[in-house]
């Protein structure tokens, strides 16, 4: 592992964990969880950017680590992708009360640590998982004239320049979608194959 890379997440994490501008802040203290800043490989080639923590993951500090994690797991493992291999983050770090959507001063306060995240780990593939971080990368990488409904550009590859050369942007159905819209499923697992090759 890349120790100066290791040094920089570590001190995103520092920073986050006493983010007390958050406005999401005081609600993760009086129901003592975790921020979630992320989790894999500091070398990923790969880089999934999601929404926002739900209840288990704040409860366990992990992204991804519920219903909708497991989901994840079975799209991960449909193109034999570990999970170790890649990079799994969201844009918003807190998790929103009652599991709201985010909100736009939220995406604004957390998204300087994504962006950080995406420097220090510089992934050629930034696979978006849901809209909203969807329309922040796409945003961020001068693709905003590609934004449409993600029912619409899912599973559709947009090149882009990042800080540090060429990446590839992504978007991807959220895996929670699955959970109540099961058709929704063989979208996914078709959209996951384009990422094969980009495997370890």
């Amino acid at each position: 592992m890349h120790p100066e890379k290791t040094e920089k997440l570590r001190a995103i994490r520092d920073e986050v964990a006493h983010l007390k501008a958050s406005p999401l802040y005081r609600e993760r203290v009086k129901n003592k969880v975790y921020p979630v800043i992320g989790e894999g490989n500091h070398e990923a080639a790969i880089m999934f950017v999601g929404e926002a923590p739900g209840k288990n993951e704040a409860e366990q500090g992990r992204p991804f680590c519920g219903a909708a994690g497991k989901i994840l797991d079975e799209l991960l493992a449909s193109i034999d992708m570990p999970r170790k291999e890649v990079y799994i983050t969201n844009i918003v770090k807190d998790r929103p009360p009652m599991n709201r959507d985010p909100l736009p001063e939220e995406i604004a306060i957390y998204a300087p640590f994504l962006d950080r995240q995406i420097t220090t780990i510089q992934p050629k593939v930034v696979a978006t998982l849901g809209r909203f971080s969807m329309q922040y990368i796409m945003e961020k990488f001068l693709l905003g004239a590609h934004l449409t409904s993600i029912s619409r550009i899912h599973g559709r590859e947009f090149a882009a320049e990042a800080s540090y050369g060429t990446i590839t942007v992504i978007p991807l159905f959220h895996p929670a979608v699955a959970l109540y819209n099961q058709s929704s499923k063989a979208d996914m697992l078709k959209d996951f194959q384009l990422l094969k090759k980009w495997k370890a």
